[in-house]
Protein backbone atom coordinates (compact mmCIF):
# COMPACT_ATOMS: atom_id res chain seq x y z
CA UNK A 1 0.00 0.00 0.00
CA UNK A 2 1.39 3.38 -1.04
CA UNK A 3 2.20 5.73 1.81
CA UNK A 4 0.14 8.94 1.70
CA UNK A 5 2.65 11.73 2.07
CA UNK A 6 1.73 15.08 3.59
CA UNK A 7 1.17 18.26 1.62
CA UNK A 8 3.00 21.19 3.17
CA UNK A 9 2.02 24.85 2.70
CA UNK A 10 4.81 27.39 2.69
CA UNK A 11 4.19 30.59 4.64
CA UNK A 12 6.00 33.85 5.20
CA UNK A 13 7.18 32.38 8.50
CA UNK A 14 8.55 29.03 7.30
CA UNK A 15 9.67 29.77 3.74
CA UNK A 16 13.34 30.30 4.60
CA UNK A 17 13.40 27.02 6.55
CA UNK A 18 12.01 24.99 3.63
CA UNK A 19 13.24 24.12 0.15
CA UNK A 20 11.16 25.34 -2.79
CA UNK A 21 11.53 22.13 -4.84
CA UNK A 22 13.63 23.57 -7.70
CA UNK A 23 17.43 23.77 -7.78
CA UNK A 24 17.86 21.56 -4.74
CA UNK A 25 21.63 21.06 -5.02
CA UNK A 26 22.81 23.34 -7.84
CA UNK A 27 25.29 25.81 -6.34
CA UNK A 28 25.06 28.13 -9.37
CA UNK A 29 21.46 28.94 -8.51
CA UNK A 30 21.58 29.48 -4.75
CA UNK A 31 21.27 33.26 -5.11
CA UNK A 32 18.31 32.64 -7.39
CA UNK A 33 16.71 30.48 -4.70
CA UNK A 34 16.98 33.34 -2.21
CA UNK A 35 15.52 35.80 -4.73
CA UNK A 36 12.67 33.41 -5.51
CA UNK A 37 11.87 33.00 -1.81
CA UNK A 38 11.83 36.78 -1.37
CA UNK A 39 9.55 37.08 -4.38
CA UNK A 40 7.21 34.42 -2.97
CA UNK A 41 7.17 36.08 0.44
CA UNK A 42 6.02 39.37 -1.10
CA UNK A 43 3.39 37.64 -3.25
CA UNK A 44 1.98 35.82 -0.21
CA UNK A 45 0.77 39.20 1.01
CA UNK A 46 -1.35 39.25 -2.18
CA UNK A 47 -2.77 35.77 -1.67
CA UNK A 48 -0.18 33.52 -3.30
CA UNK A 49 -0.28 29.89 -2.15
CA UNK A 50 2.68 27.52 -2.45
CA UNK A 51 1.96 23.89 -1.59
CA UNK A 52 4.33 20.98 -2.00
CA UNK A 53 4.62 17.34 -1.17
CA UNK A 54 6.69 16.97 1.99
CA UNK A 55 9.59 15.31 0.17
CA UNK A 56 12.92 16.40 -1.24
CA UNK A 57 11.79 16.63 -4.84
CA UNK A 58 9.97 18.69 -7.46
CA UNK A 59 6.34 18.17 -6.47
CA UNK A 60 4.52 21.46 -5.97
CA UNK A 61 1.87 23.91 -7.10
CA UNK A 62 1.93 27.68 -6.86
CA UNK A 63 -1.15 29.83 -7.47
CA UNK A 64 -2.39 33.37 -6.86
CA UNK A 65 -5.53 35.47 -7.44
CA UNK A 66 -5.32 36.29 -11.14
CA UNK A 67 -5.59 40.02 -10.48
CA UNK A 68 -2.14 39.76 -8.87
CA UNK A 69 -0.59 37.39 -11.41
CA UNK A 70 2.69 38.38 -12.99
CA UNK A 71 1.28 37.58 -16.40
CA UNK A 72 -0.43 39.66 -19.13
CA UNK A 73 -3.92 38.23 -18.69
CA UNK A 74 -7.44 39.49 -18.01
CA UNK A 75 -8.99 37.05 -15.54
CA UNK A 76 -10.82 38.83 -12.75
CA UNK A 77 -12.03 36.57 -9.94
CA UNK A 78 -10.05 33.55 -11.14
CA UNK A 79 -7.10 31.79 -9.53
CA UNK A 80 -3.98 31.69 -11.70
CA UNK A 81 -1.63 28.70 -11.56
CA UNK A 82 1.80 30.28 -11.66
CA UNK A 83 3.81 27.06 -11.56
CA UNK A 84 2.84 23.37 -11.28
CA UNK A 85 5.46 20.65 -11.38
CA UNK A 86 5.56 16.95 -10.55
CA UNK A 87 8.84 15.34 -11.60
CA UNK A 88 10.88 12.17 -11.36
CA UNK A 89 9.68 9.18 -9.39
CA UNK A 90 6.69 11.10 -8.06
CA UNK A 91 5.00 11.29 -11.46
CA UNK A 92 2.04 9.01 -12.13
CA UNK A 93 1.24 8.44 -8.46
CA UNK A 94 -1.66 10.85 -8.06
CA UNK A 95 0.31 13.63 -6.39
CA UNK A 96 -0.43 16.07 -9.20
CA UNK A 97 -4.14 15.41 -8.79
CA UNK A 98 -3.88 16.03 -5.05
CA UNK A 99 -2.09 19.33 -5.56
CA UNK A 100 -4.49 20.46 -8.27
CA UNK A 101 -7.39 19.56 -5.98
CA UNK A 102 -5.92 21.87 -3.32
CA UNK A 103 -6.12 24.69 -5.86
CA UNK A 104 -9.67 23.73 -6.86
CA UNK A 105 -10.82 23.79 -3.25
CA UNK A 106 -9.37 27.29 -2.80
CA UNK A 107 -11.06 28.42 -6.03
CA UNK A 108 -14.58 27.29 -5.06
CA UNK A 109 -15.85 30.82 -4.46
CA UNK A 110 -14.25 32.16 -7.64
CA UNK A 111 -15.12 31.92 -11.32
CA UNK A 112 -12.54 29.19 -11.78
CA UNK A 113 -8.86 28.52 -12.48
CA UNK A 114 -6.65 29.73 -15.31
CA UNK A 115 -3.20 28.61 -16.46
CA UNK A 116 -0.74 29.17 -19.31
CA UNK A 117 0.42 26.24 -21.41
CA UNK A 118 1.34 25.58 -25.04
CA UNK A 119 -0.12 23.91 -28.11
CA UNK A 120 2.61 21.25 -27.98
CA UNK A 121 4.48 20.14 -24.87
CA UNK A 122 7.23 22.62 -23.96
CA UNK A 123 9.78 22.87 -21.13
CA UNK A 124 8.81 25.10 -18.18
CA UNK A 125 5.09 24.87 -19.04
CA UNK A 126 2.69 22.34 -17.55
CA UNK A 127 1.57 19.89 -20.22
CA UNK A 128 -1.68 21.04 -21.82
CA UNK A 129 -2.96 17.45 -22.00
CA UNK A 130 -2.90 17.20 -18.20
CA UNK A 131 -5.07 20.28 -17.87
CA UNK A 132 -7.48 19.06 -20.55
CA UNK A 133 -7.80 15.70 -18.78
CA UNK A 134 -8.82 17.61 -15.65
CA UNK A 135 -11.60 19.64 -17.26
CA UNK A 136 -9.73 22.69 -18.56
CA UNK A 137 -10.31 24.13 -22.02
CA UNK A 138 -8.38 26.51 -24.24
CA UNK A 139 -9.90 30.00 -24.06
CA UNK A 140 -7.27 32.13 -25.83
CA UNK A 141 -3.96 31.94 -27.69
CA UNK A 142 -0.88 34.11 -28.16
CA UNK A 143 1.94 33.71 -30.67
CA UNK A 144 3.88 31.71 -31.33
CA UNK A 145 2.52 28.77 -29.32
CA UNK A 146 1.07 29.93 -25.99
CA UNK A 147 -2.41 28.91 -24.88
CA UNK A 148 -4.55 30.14 -22.01
CA UNK A 149 -6.55 27.37 -20.36
CA UNK A 150 -9.48 27.71 -18.01
CA UNK A 151 -11.58 25.52 -15.76
CA UNK A 152 -14.74 27.48 -15.07
CA UNK A 153 -16.89 26.94 -12.00
CA UNK A 154 -19.39 29.60 -13.08
CA UNK A 155 -20.89 29.10 -16.55
CA UNK A 156 -21.90 32.76 -16.67
CA UNK A 157 -18.41 34.06 -15.92
CA UNK A 158 -16.46 35.77 -18.71
CA UNK A 159 -13.68 33.76 -20.29
CA UNK A 160 -10.15 34.89 -19.39
CA UNK A 161 -8.03 36.37 -22.18
CA UNK A 162 -4.48 37.33 -22.91
CA UNK A 163 -3.92 41.08 -22.99
CA UNK A 164 -3.26 42.60 -26.41
CA UNK A 165 0.34 43.29 -25.39
CA UNK A 166 0.95 39.56 -24.93
CA UNK A 167 0.13 38.91 -28.57
CA UNK A 168 2.90 41.09 -29.99
CA UNK A 169 5.71 38.51 -29.76
CA UNK A 170 8.14 41.35 -30.46
CA UNK A 171 9.74 44.28 -28.63
CA UNK A 172 11.14 47.69 -29.53
CA UNK A 173 14.74 46.69 -28.82
CA UNK A 174 15.77 45.26 -32.20
CA UNK A 175 19.52 44.74 -31.90
CA UNK A 176 20.88 41.39 -30.77
CA UNK A 177 19.71 39.26 -27.86
CA UNK A 178 17.35 40.70 -25.26
CA UNK A 179 16.24 38.69 -22.23
CA UNK A 180 13.31 39.78 -20.08
CA UNK A 181 13.03 37.93 -16.79
CA UNK A 182 11.77 38.00 -13.21
CA UNK A 183 12.61 36.35 -9.90
CA UNK A 184 9.72 33.88 -10.27
CA UNK A 185 12.16 31.03 -10.96
CA UNK A 186 15.39 30.26 -9.07
CA UNK A 187 17.20 29.50 -12.34
CA UNK A 188 16.71 32.89 -14.00
CA UNK A 189 19.21 34.92 -11.96
CA UNK A 190 22.24 32.85 -13.01
CA UNK A 191 21.18 32.35 -16.63
CA UNK A 192 20.16 35.97 -17.18
CA UNK A 193 23.46 37.20 -15.77
CA UNK A 194 26.55 34.96 -15.72
CA UNK A 195 25.40 32.69 -18.55
CA UNK A 196 24.21 35.61 -20.66
CA UNK A 197 27.63 37.23 -20.20
CA UNK A 198 29.20 34.01 -21.48
CA UNK A 199 26.87 33.98 -24.51
CA UNK A 200 27.79 37.57 -25.30
CA UNK A 201 31.51 36.81 -25.08
CA UNK A 202 31.40 33.60 -27.10
CA UNK A 203 29.17 34.80 -29.92
CA UNK A 204 30.23 38.46 -29.94
CA UNK A 205 26.68 39.78 -30.06
CA UNK A 206 24.86 42.70 -28.40
CA UNK A 207 23.11 41.50 -25.24
CA UNK A 208 20.58 43.31 -23.09
CA UNK A 209 18.82 42.05 -19.99
CA UNK A 210 15.60 43.61 -18.71
CA UNK A 211 14.44 42.55 -15.27
CA UNK A 212 10.72 43.00 -14.62
CA UNK A 213 10.43 44.07 -10.99
CA UNK A 214 6.73 44.89 -10.64
CA UNK A 215 3.39 43.27 -11.31
CA UNK A 216 2.45 46.17 -13.57
CA UNK A 217 5.48 45.56 -15.80
CA UNK A 218 4.76 41.84 -15.99
CA UNK A 219 1.07 42.36 -16.74
CA UNK A 220 2.01 44.45 -19.77
CA UNK A 221 4.73 42.17 -21.11
CA UNK A 222 5.06 41.42 -24.82
CA UNK A 223 4.79 37.67 -24.24
CA UNK A 224 2.72 35.53 -21.83
CA UNK A 225 5.63 33.87 -20.02
CA UNK A 226 7.24 36.56 -17.89
CA UNK A 227 9.55 34.25 -15.94
CA UNK A 228 12.04 34.34 -18.82
CA UNK A 229 11.65 35.33 -22.46
CA UNK A 230 14.40 35.83 -25.03
CA UNK A 231 14.09 38.03 -28.12
CA UNK A 232 16.42 38.03 -31.11
CA UNK A 233 16.61 41.24 -33.15
CA UNK A 234 13.30 42.30 -31.64
CA UNK A 235 11.38 39.10 -32.37
CA UNK A 236 10.35 36.38 -29.91
CA UNK A 237 12.98 33.67 -29.76
CA UNK A 238 12.03 31.38 -26.87
CA UNK A 239 10.65 31.18 -23.35
CA UNK A 240 13.19 28.46 -22.54
CA UNK A 241 16.12 29.48 -20.38
CA UNK A 242 19.15 29.82 -22.65
CA UNK A 243 22.64 28.46 -22.21
CA UNK A 244 25.45 28.69 -24.77
CA UNK A 245 24.67 25.34 -26.40
CA UNK A 246 20.97 26.08 -26.71
CA UNK A 247 21.58 29.57 -28.09
CA UNK A 248 23.95 28.17 -30.72
CA UNK A 249 21.26 25.66 -31.73
CA UNK A 250 18.74 28.48 -32.16
CA UNK A 251 21.20 30.43 -34.31
CA UNK A 252 21.91 27.41 -36.51
CA UNK A 253 18.21 26.71 -36.89
CA UNK A 254 17.57 30.27 -38.04
CA UNK A 255 20.33 30.01 -40.64
CA UNK A 256 18.78 26.95 -42.27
Amino acid sequence: MKEMMDILALTQENIFDQHICCSLSDKDNQNGVTLKKQWLQCRMEEGLVFKKLDVRGKVFIEYIPAEYAWAPIEAANYLFINCFWVAGRYKGQGYGARLLNECMQDAKEKHGIVAISSAKKKPYLTDKSYFIKNGFQVCDTAPPYFELLVKRFDDQAPYPTFKATAKKARIEQTDGLVVMYTDQCPFTDFYANQELDAIQKEFQIPVQRIKLTSREEAQNAASPFTTYTAYWNGEFLTHEILNRKKFEAFLNKRKT
